[in-house]
């Protein structure tokens, strides 16, 4: 995957960043943690943008949420890291890193592979959500949480809508994947001829 800071590649960052953003918005009540779309963009962007590429659109993400643009599911600012879900945006930088660049290591990832790259992203996710979310209840919130009510607030409760989002993800990337890379490659052909 191309990691140069291309305009092409500029644009497909701020592309996915918006649509990380207007996923948070997209909302499915469910106890304790909102269910929303972030997670189907954020491991697209790492499929079809490539690992570093995905992670940077997540990256802009948090960073303009953090600077006080009300883009994170509940609001926006910098206090927004003190919240206990703060951990699955963390979490999805890293799983967007992860996940393009276990996809993209070959040139035509297969099905099997995107779906493999997503379900460990999806790992990485929950680990780093429901870990931030025990640190920051116990020791800065101080409202301590047993590992049973953790675990099913933070896992059980989402996690079945996340697995479908990894097949969804899979199967979107498998069909973008060839076009995006026809579109890079029609893009160098046009600047070649350019110059």
């Amino acid at each position: 995957m191309d990691t140069t800071f291309t305009t092409q590649n500029i644009i497909r960052c701020a592309l996915f960043t918006a649509l990380i953003a207007v996923g948070a918005f997209i909302k499915i009540p469910i106890p304790v943690l909102p269910f929303t779309l972030q997670f189907l963009f954020t491991m697209l962007g790492g499929l079809l943008l490539g690992g570093k590429l995905g992670a940077m659109s997540v990256l802009a993400y948090i960073a303009l949420g953090l600077m006080g643009l009300p883009i994170f599911a509940d609001g926006g600012g910098i206090a927004y890291a003190l919240r206990p879900t703060f951990g699955y945006l963390i979490g999805f930088c890293i799983a967007s890193y992860i996940t393009g660049t276990i996809a993209n290591k070959v040139g035509n990832p297969t099905l099997k592979r995107l779906l493999v790259a997503n379900f460990i992203g999806l790992v990485i996710v929950y680990f780093c959500g429901t870990l931030y979310y025990w640190i920051i209840s116990d020791f800065v919130i101080n409202t301590p949480i047993g590992l049973w009510p953790l675990i099913f607030y933070c896992v059980i409760l989402a996690v079945p809508g996340d697995i479908f989002l990894c097949i969804i993800s899979a199967f979107l990337g498998k069909r973008l994947l060839p076009i995006i890379k026809k579109s890079k490659t029609h893009y160098k052909l046009e600047e070649e001829r350019l110059s």
